[in-house]
C-alpha cells in the first residue's frame, strides 16, 4: 500500500472523492483548480464564532479541534479533523450566517479549502458534485444523530470506549481535557475511567 504520508495533498482529496463518484480527467483539474491551500500553526485558529464560514475545509496534515463554549465558558468538543476528514460549519457556509463554533488547530496542519462561489460553480461544471456533498452531509448528520443518542443512553466509559474503538488514531493525538470536552465529562472523571479501565 502506498505510503499516505508521500501523497499529495491533491491525492488524497481525489481520493476521498472517488468514494463516492468517479471523475475523469478534466472533472479532476477543473476540482483542483477550485481548491486553495490553507495552514495553520498547532494553537492557531481557523475560524471563531461571528464570522460567516467563507470555506469547507479537508484537512491532508496535523489535526483540528470543532468546539463551541456555553454560557458559563464550558467547552463542548463536535469533533477532531484530521488527515482525510472534511471540517467546517456546514449551516454557516451553506447560509452565510454567522457561525457558533471555533475551529482551532491542535497540531501544525494544512488544509485545501473550497469557498461558497466555487462550491456553487462545482456544481453546475460537474453535477456529480451534488452527490458526493450530499453522501459527505448525510454520513456526517448521521454520526451527530448517532452521537447525540449515546450521549442519553450510554455512560460516560461506554462513550469512551466507542471513541477509542472508532478513532483509535487519534485518541494518542489529542489531550485529556480534549477528550473529556467531547465525551461531555471533566478531565478528572475521564482520569477516573481509564484507571478503572486499566485495572480490569
Amino acid at each position: 500500500m502506498e505510503d499516505q504520508a508521500a501523497e499529495s495533498p491533491y491525492d488524497l482529496i481525489l481520493k476521498n472523492v472517488a468514494r463516492f463518484i468517479d471523475l475523469n480527467d478534466e472533472e479532476k483539474k477543473l476540482y483542483i483548480s477550485l481548491l486553495k491551500k490553507g495552514s495553520a500553526k498547532r494553537k492557531e485558529f481557523v475560524m471563531q464564532p461571528g464570522e460567516i464560514t467563507k470555506y469547507e475545509y479537508f484537512v491532508t496534515k496535523g489535526c483540528l479541534k470543532v468546539y463551541s463554549l456555553d454560557r458559563n465558558g464550558v467547552e463542548h468538543v463536535s469533533m477532531f479533523a484530521i488527515e482525510d476528514f472534511w471540517t467546517g460549519d456546514m449551516a454557516s457556509f451553506i447560509g452565510q450566517q454567522p457561525s457558533t463554533y471555533f475551529i482551532k488547530a491542535l497540531e501544525d496542519s494544512e488544509f485545501l479549502m473550497i469557498n461558497k462561489e466555487n462550491f456553487e460553480r462545482l456544481f453546475k461544471e460537474i453535477p456529480k458534485f451534488e452527490r458526493f456533498y450530499r453522501n459527505l452531509y448525510q454520513r456526517s448528520l448521521v454520526s451527530y444523530i448517532k452521537r447525540a443518542n449515546q450521549g442519553i443512553s450510554l455512560t460516560a466509559e461506554e462513550r469512551y470506549e466507542i471513541f477509542l474503538s472508532k478513532y483509535p488514531h487519534i485518541a494518542n493525538r489529542i489531550t485529556q481535557k480534549d477528550l473529556a470536552a467531547y465525551l461531555g465529562i471533566t478531565p478528572e472523571f475521564l482520569s477516573m475511567i481509564r484507571s478503572k479501565m486499566s485495572k480490569s
